[in-house]
């Protein structure tokens, strides 16, 4: 079992400002786009960089695990999830897990992990661009 446990600053710093960029966006941000699909496309890189501060896990495990994670919440919610444990009554409960699907939420998660692999895939680019520099 190789060392899966790691603490990683940039990913945990990337992390901590995009959670405070997603609760700016839920307390002053009363739109249309912004608050529902930016958010939407925020929270699964949120999410990816979470995993990476903690877990030495490849990239694309973890893009994989953070869209199928944000797939299920979604579709959860179409199940009025929540509710249907009883614990609709909790806003907490009814914040993280949400209440009403749509499918452009689908579309924002695909986007942002989208997002994601391409902007790794640039580092791991420019890594090997660097390395063979020498």
């Amino acid at each position: 079992m190789g060392n899966w446990l790691q603490f990683n600053k940039r990913y945990f710093f990337l992390a901590v400002f995009l959670f405070v960029v997603e609760i700016l966006i839920a307390r002053f941000v009363h739109d249309q786009i912004v608050r529902p699909y930016v958010g939407d496309f925020l929270v699964v890189i949120l999410i990816y960089c979470f995993i990476k501060a903690l877990l030495n896990v490849s990239v694309e495990k973890t893009a994989l695990f953070t869209l199928l994670f944000a797939y299920t919440l979604e579709i959860l919610q179409h199940f009025q999830f929540v509710d249907r444990i009883g614990l609709g009554k909790f806003r907490l409960a009814r914040i993280v897990v949400g209440t009403s699907f749509e499918w452009l939420d689908l579309v924002a998660y695909t986007a942002g992990i989208g997002l994601v692999l391409f902007v790794e895939g640039r580092l791991v680019k420019n890594k090997k661009r660097d390395i063979s520099t020498y």
